[in-house]
Parts: C-alpha cells; structure tokens; sequence
C-alpha cells in the first residue's frame, strides 16, 4: 500500500475559489471507493491504495478541471510507499499520537 497526498490546481480560472473543482474530484474518489481510501484536508486530498491503482486515480482525477472547461492545470503529487511493512492512513496517525501520548521527554 502507498499514500498519496495529491492537490490538483486548476490555472487561469476567472474566480479565486476552487472548491466546486474539489467537488468534483471527490465525486470521481467516489467511483473508486472500493479500491482505495481518501481523506480531503483544507490543502490536498490523502489516498491511500495500491500504487497501479492510485497512478489511474490521479489521471482520473487530474481531468477533472479540463473537463469542466479549464486549459491549464498544475498537479502537485507528493508518494509515501513504504515496502518493509504495511503503511496505513490510520497507522501512521496512531503512531504520532502513541508518541504524543507519551509522557517521558527525548533526551
């Protein structure tokens, strides 16, 4: 499994809020909710799956402001694939908040 924390940046819009496109991105993660998990935070979008699949669902959803009419658009990816053990959304939550947890101070 990888992460992938993706924000697609539609260029030369004629309005300076995006989230209409966020919408519809999010309607397209929806077609593929059976094969990948996805979080949306205020600056991107968190989705987790297998790596084949996630390379299909930026495509996917990279086209998403090109097809509602926008000429330019910029797609930021930033990959977590992590082969010595499995990597989850939630595990690697879990893990900052185990060490917050943690009352002992690091030398």
């Amino acid at each position: 499994m990888a992460i992938v924390d993706v924000t697609i940046i539609p260029i030369g819009t004629n309005a300076s809020s995006v989230s209409h496109y966020v919408a519809d991105i999010h309607r397209v993660l929806e077609k593929y909710n059976k094969k990948i998990k996805y979080q949306l935070t205020p600056m991107s979008t968190i989705i987790e799956g297998e790596l084949p699949v996630l390379f299909e669902v930026i495509q996917a959803i990279h086209e998403v402001p090109f097809e509602a009419g926008v000429q330019r658009v910029a797609t930021n990816i930033r990959i977590d694939d992590r082969r010595d053990k499995a990597s989850t959304l939630e595990g690697k939550l879990a893990s900052v908040n185990e060490k917050l947890s943690d009352q002992s101070t690091p030398e």
